[in-house]
């Protein structure tokens, strides 16, 4: 049980409102627009649905620092809605209300939060500065929340367990994501948290990739980046498999992409810099490039050169929980870091306490990168390029984990998907 006061007094204590009013929209549906009696599926913003727990369009909390209380005031639900959609009215104050509690309060500045909200003149300085606050705060999960998070990665198990059942030469990318998707559904999940990528071959170098129709073919790398939702809260797993028996270049490219991974868990403490782990884990890749051959030079340096971003151009992961990227960004008041190689990172903060956080290294041949002539200019002594223009068909391997930061070791949430090759 979600313990709603709770999470009200540690906002107000965390945001810098001094005597400005706060405002959190939930926003509203968005019709379709080929059907203008259909909307999108309503999603609240997740700052109101932090507050409340409701998916209630046009919902707005107010909270007057002053008084201290917190207000959520709803729509009345219309006599249609509970025919056409079977809504019932959710808890709170009139909707009304909203506007002689905000005429009561005439002059003061307003931060606002959610969704936008038409007739509201509000602080966009001062509300972009809250919002930092209110993510920063409810970065630690608490109870309620892992307890949902655990459920959802259960969930997500049953998914992954199902599609490497299904997993054979001949089947297709989008046979293979009904089979994991189902399986997430037939173990509690409401929907899937993002949209599912079952990549075959060289498609696993796509790093958003939309499964289609391409057919398993024997000794097709098969990249999965998939979760469940369960009450909006996400789970963000990603295996790498193999159609059959795998290469010895696919079985070392694969070790080293794991052993990365295991060791970046390690380093996964309170306090850790997310930056470091993320370079510490784009050395420790780089040494597994250079012993297969691909690379050339030393590790480090070869990091302090970018070159590391030939293989592996994306972060080392980001938070999650409710949303696919719940709560990443930077810690309050620190600049974006400048360098091109950390311009991909997803959060650059301390790890703390109760942090949610993915872990997914990867290494891929993607073409746009290694036939690029500017990159291969600049790179031409670090890397074996006749080693890696044989392999450019062979997709990529990306591995993650979702880690809930503790005072000792993280606890792996997601430890039940097994990651043997």
């Amino acid at each position: 049980m979600t313990d709603f006061p709770a999470r009200h007094a540690r906002l107000a204590a965390a945001l810098p409102l001094a005597d400005a009013l706060l405002l959190v929209a939930a926003g509203e549906p968005l019709k379709l627009p080929e059907n203008s009696d259909q909307t999108y599926p309503f999603r609240a913003h997740s700052e109101y649905f932090y507050l409340t727990g409701l998916e209630c369009p046009h919902g707005v909390v107010a909270h007057d620092p002053r008084e201290g209380a917190w207000h959520s005031f709803v729509p009345a639900v219309t006599e249609d809605e509970r025919i056409w959609e079977g809504r019932t009215q959710p808890p709170g104050e009139s909707l009304e209300g909203l506007t002689p509690w905000l005429a009561a309060r005439q002059g003061r500045r307003i931060a606002l939060l959610g969704a936008a909200l038409p007739g509201v003149s509000a602080d966009p300085e001062l509300s972009a500065t809250v919002r930092a606050h209110f993510t920063h705060a409810r970065r630690p999960k608490d109870a309620a929340e892992l307890a949902t998070l655990r459920r959802s990665a259960t969930a997500t198990a049953a998914g992954y367990a199902a599609l490497r059942a299904a997993l054979r030469p001949g089947v297709t990318e989008r046979a293979l994501q009904v089979e994991l998707e189902a399986g997430f559904f037939r173990h509690g999940a409401n929907r899937t948290g993002y949209g599912s990528i079952v990549a075959l071959g060289a498609n696993a170098a796509v790093l958003h990739f939309t499964p289609g129709g391409r057919v398993a073919q024997p000794g097709d790398f098969v990249l999965v980046d998939a979760g469940g939702e369960i009450d909006r809260y996400v789970t963000d797993v990603t295996r790498t498999y193999v159609v059959g028996q795998p290469t010895g270049f696919q079985r070392d490219l694969y070790q080293v992409v794991l052993n990365a991974q295991q060791r970046a868990c390690v380093r996964c403490r309170p306090g850790a810099e997310w930056r470091d782990i993320h370079l510490a884990c784009a050395v420790d890749l780089t040494a597994g490039l250079v012993e297969m051959g691909v690379m050339r030079g030393d590790p480090a340096s070869l990091v302090e050169q970018e070159a590391h971003t030939l293989f592996f151009p994306h972060g080392l992961g980001h938070m999650v929980g409710l949303g696919v990227r719940d709560a990443s960004g930077l810690l309050p008041g620190r600049p974006k870091d400048p360098r091109p190689c950390l311009r991909t990172l997803r959060m650059d903060l301390p790890l703390a306490e109760g942090y949610l956080v993915t872990v997914e290294p990867g290494l891929y041949f993607i073409p746009a990168l290694l036939n690029d002539p500017a990159r291969r200019q600049r790179f031409r002594d670090c890397v074996n390029w006749s080693l890696a223009e044989q392999h450019l068909g062979i997709g990529g391997v990306r591995i993650e984990d979702n880690l809930v930061i503790t005072r000792g070791e993280p606890e792996n949430l997601t430890a039940a998907i097994p990651k043997d090759f």
